[in-house]
């Protein structure tokens, strides 16, 4: 009998259970299965032994099953509401990055290690908002100001990842920003300028939701998911590595940019 996995989509939030690889069940996930849809998809394996009374496991023992051909169940859902914030950080297994033409990145957990003070960040949110948010702290530091209970604004866990920005980092006023894909790059500047120079705030909103598609070609760092007690790090690969080890990826993934 085939194995059988759990994955928890971001985009959108779900919990499901599927028979196919994580490769297969990526491509399947953001193209269909007739190729008449497309989009970016990004999910973690879930543990396959975690368990929960909040989701209905049940239905992944009566539905998860070869169907009467032969073929692989593709998915069960299981819950498409408040999903990642009912799995702790410690069943969430490698995270897959999917082109919006199928095409499967998979991230395997990395040590983090913060960098030192002084430059500004920029970052995309996933789950459970979509916001793009300029800051001055570090990534375990953003997550645990986003989750923090205390805030009357917070969330009880976070996924996402860093963009990359040059020169903005450091000299938001006059750095050059040629290559850099962002919508109103005035607006960016100054609110990079604000938090640099005049904000008591450590973040500032720059997009209230990005709409247009996961910037995978813009991500610097990697991908994070965190919360008050737990955070976990997905090293995203460097140049020289997706340019060589995971070129057929790269191609597709750079073909997303924000209009």
């Amino acid at each position: 009998m085939a194995e059988k996995h759990l994955y928890l989509s971001l985009i959108p939030q779900a919990l499901i259970a599927s028979m196919l690889e994580p490769e297969a069940f990526g491509s399947y996930y953001a193209v269909g299965s007739k190729a008449h849809v497309k989009g970016e998809a990004i999910f973690f394996e879930v543990d396959p032994a975690f368990r929960s009374d909040d989701f209905p496991f049940h239905l992944m023992d009566e539905r998860c099953i070869t169907q009467p051909d032969g073929a692989p169940k593709r998915s069960v859902y299981l819950s498409i509401y408040r999903v990642l914030s009912r799995i702790p950080v410690s069943a969430l297994g490698n995270l897959y990055l999917v082109t919006n033409d199928g095409k499967t990145l998979e991230l395997p957990r990395s040590v983090y290690a913060p960098e030192p003070g002084g430059r500004l960040h920029l970052y995309q949110e996933f789950c459970p908002i979509t916001p793009m948010v300029a800051s001055r702290s570090e990534p375990h530091e953003f997550c645990n100001a986003i989750t923090d209970p205390s805030h009357t604004v917070h969330v009880p866990r976070l996924v996402f990842s860093e963009l990359r920005i040059g020169a903005l980092a450091t000299d938001p006023e006059n750095g050059a920003a040629d290559d850099l894909p962002y919508p109103n790059l005035a607006h960016l500047r100054d609110v990079l300028y604000e938090l640099k120079y005049n904000d008591t705030k450590p973040s500032k909103l720059v997009l209230k939701q990005v709409k247009e598609g996961v910037l995978y070609r813009m991500v610097q760092g990697g991908f994070y998911v965190g919360d008050q007690t737990d955070f976990a790090f997905y090293r995203f690969p460097d140049l020289d590595e997706l340019e060589n080890r995971y070129r057929g990826w790269w191609r597709s993934a750079q073909v997303t940019a924000l209009e």
